[in-house]
């Protein structure tokens, strides 16, 4: 007996597989999967500002500080003024980090890093003084920036001081007393960590009249802030060469001269 042919055998898959799906229904059904998902990114964003912004578990409850050498952890955290009780995600660090340079000017800078789940750290770095202007019975300190940042009643120990005496001239006029200081701060970054350490006072006359004064009375004349690193090597050299020499001339680090007296 013959098997069904080609036409028979269509027909009986057709009849297996049961009548043709409307494209309609499967468009309907990814529909009903998007609008799903969609409603489930809705839900979870809803909780997540729910949890960052209304509920208790975000908020701040500590404000720490460190880094102070001077400076109290008080201080510091009554001058950042941060909102405990506020939702954590909300601190505005940066205005905090103002604040406190604003009401601080001894910090040089600060890191406020939020410290999850209820902290904000406030990491401080706090000016170094390279020189001091006496006024008075008190002391202001100048850091390397040249910045008046601080004034002190007792004078910080291995700080030379910085004598102004320059005259009302056109060179004044030209350079600023900001300039000069600024000249001065930069020549005391210069000077060799020996000399530094006996040094007793900077002298500025004029933009290209800086002069030291050691403990022991002897004097260097180091001339203008330029070519720091060439007259620190030649007053390095100079000293070890004529270390009885009570005067320096490293104005010229080329031609340099000392003296006994």
């Amino acid at each position: 007996m013959a098997g069904p042919n080609t036409a028979e055998r269509g027909e009986r898959q057709k009849l297996e597989s049961g009548p043709p799906r409307p494209p309609r229904l499967g468009r309907l059904r990814r529909l009903r999967t998007l609008i799903i998902l969609l409603i489930a990114v809705v839900l979870a964003g809803a909780a997540t500002v729910w949890v960052l912004y209304g509920s208790q578990w975000l908020r701040v409850e500590r404000v720490s500080a460190s880094g102070m050498r001077v400076l109290t952890a008080e201080q510091v955290r009554e001058a950042a003024d941060v909102p405990v009780g506020s939702p954590l995600i909300s601190v505005d660090t940066d205005a905090i980090g103002e604040r406190l340079r604003r009401k601080l000017p001894r910090i040089d800078s600060v890191d406020v890093v939020r410290s999850w789940p209820h902290g904000i750290g406030l990491k401080v770095t706090e000016r170094t003084p390279v020189l001091i202007v006496e006024k008075g019975a008190k002391f202001i300190e100048v850091d390397a920036k040249g910045v008046r940042f601080a004034t002190v009643s007792d004078a910080p120990k291995g700080v030379p001081a910085l004598e102004l005496t320059v005259s009302r001239s056109a060179r004044l006029r030209r350079f600023g007393t900001d300039r000069l200081v600024r000249e001065a701060v930069r020549v005391a970054g210069d000077i060799p960590a020996a000399v530094a350490r006996d040094t007793r006072t900077l002298k500025v006359r004029s933009y290209d009249s800086i002069s030291l004064e050691l403990k022991d009375g002897r004097t260097v004349a180091w001339g203008s802030g330029e070519k720091g690193r060439a007259k620190a090597r030649t007053l390095t050299a100079l000293m070890k060469a004529a270390p009885g020499a009570r005067h320096f001339d490293v104005s010229a680090p080329t031609a340099p001269a000392s003296s006994g007296s």
